[in-house]
C-alpha cells in the first residue's frame, strides 16, 4: 500500500533574492562574500521561522519561485507586459546561483546536505514587489 504524498514546505523570503558569489581568494585561503553570506543567513532565518529544522534525510524535489521588481524607470506598457508575463526577465541574478544560495543557505536546517535534491525546478519573472517562494516536496 503506498502511502499519501507527504504535504509540502513552504517558505517564503520577501525581498530580492541574489545569486550565490563566486568564492574568494585572499591570504592564503578562501572565502565567502559578506552579501552572500548575508544572503544565505537571511534565506535560513525565513526556513527556521516558517518552517523549522526539519532536517529531511531522503530525497527532495526543491522548487524556487523568484520575483524580481520592475524597474521603476521603464515606461508603463513596458512595466505592464512585465506585470502579465509578456516580458521575461533575462537579468541577473542567474537562475542557477540563486538556486545555488538556496540549497546551500538549507544545508543543515532542511535537509542535511544539498545532494539530496534529485528534481530541481527555478523560474523567474518580474512583479511589484520582490519576493521568493520555495517549496520543498519530501
Amino acid at each position: 500500500m503506498e502511502r499519501p504524498p507527504a504535504k509540502p514546505l513552504v517558505i517564503a523570503i520577501p525581498g530580492e533574492l541574489r545569486g550565490k558569489g563566486r568564492p574568494r581568494f585572499g591570504n592564503g585561503r578562501t572565502f565567502t562574500d559578506a552579501k552572500t553570506t548575508n544572503a544565505e543567513a537571511w534565506v535560513r532565518s525565513c526556513a527556521v521561522e516558517q518552517v523549522g529544522q526539519p532536517m529531511l534525510d531522503g530525497p527532495v524535489q526543491l522548487r524556487i519561485e523568484y520575483e524580481i521588481a520592475i524597474p521603476k524607470s521603464w515606461p508603463k506598457k513596458k512595466a505592464s507586459d512585465a506585470r502579465c508575463g509578456r516580458q521575461k526577465p533575462t537579468v541577473k541574478p542567474d537562475v542557477d546561483n540563486v538556486a545555488k544560495l538556496v540549497g546551500d543557505a538549507l544545508n543543515g536546517i532542511v535537509w542535511r546536505d544539498d545532494s539530496q535534491i534529485y528534481e530541481l525546478h527555478v523560474s523567474r519573472r518580474y512583479a511589484d514587489v520582490p519576493k521568493a517562494t520555495v517549496t520543498i516536496y519530501a
